[in-house]
């Protein structure tokens, strides 16, 4: 049986992670989590950049462990792709229309 290695799906999943963080400051949750939400929106958005920076230097390592795994395995992983390429559109969503990525998201949750 061959080692499973999910070193090149969990950085861009992080990618992910963090570009949809900097989304907190703009999602309406409730009532109840106003208070913490506005509270977090005020760390959050003060290292919007940061973690935008964060998203893409995991990017970066998603990359970097996707193309080094394809050269050791002579096969493709098309998930590990799939949700490299995912990761990215959420990124790059996220740094360009982040209101209209939270106005879409506010719509959807209940």
């Amino acid at each position: 049986m061959a080692p499973v290695n999910h070193g090149e799906k969990i950085a861009p999943v992080a990618a992910a992670t963090t570009a949809l963080a900097t989304l907190a400051c703009c999602l309406p949750v409730g009532i109840a989590a106003a208070a913490a939400s506005a509270s977090l929106a005020t760390v959050v958005s003060s290292y919007r950049g940061w973690f935008l920076l964060a998203s893409a230097g995991l990017l970066a390592l998603g990359v970097v462990q996707l193309t080094r795994a394809q050269r050791q395995c002579s096969t493709r992983k098309s998930g590990s792709l799939a949700i490299l390429a995912l990761s990215t559109t959420i990124v790059v969503l996220v740094a360009l229309f982040p209101q209209v990525l939270a106005a879409l998201i506010a719509e959807w949750l209940p």
